[in-house]
């Protein structure tokens, strides 16, 4: 019982945070953002869409989104918060 309520607050402090990449060139590029914003100390997952330049990020709250953006950018890509 106890485990269900560590996830639940788990998931209750989790934020996702959207943002709009530019330079996309190939596929690969997905790899290389999701591998560059996986390093960052509070992210939990990764998504990144080839098709639509989005990437979603769900993070601890203390992870600032300036801080996405720049390893977006360590990465080669541009990119900016976006609301959807």
């Amino acid at each position: 019982m106890r485990e269900d309520t560590d996830q639940g607050t788990e998931a209750a402090a989790t934020k996702k945070s959207i943002l709009r990449a530019e330079g996309f060139s190939c596929p690969s590029c997905v790899s290389k953002i999701e591998k560059q914003l996986e390093t960052v100390d509070g992210v939990r997952s990764v998504k990144v869409s080839f098709a639509t330049s989005k990437i979603e990020v769900q993070h601890d709250p203390a992870v600032q989104v300036e801080a996405l953006v720049e390893q977006v950018a360590k990465a080669g890509y541009k990119s900016r918060p976006s609301a959807f």
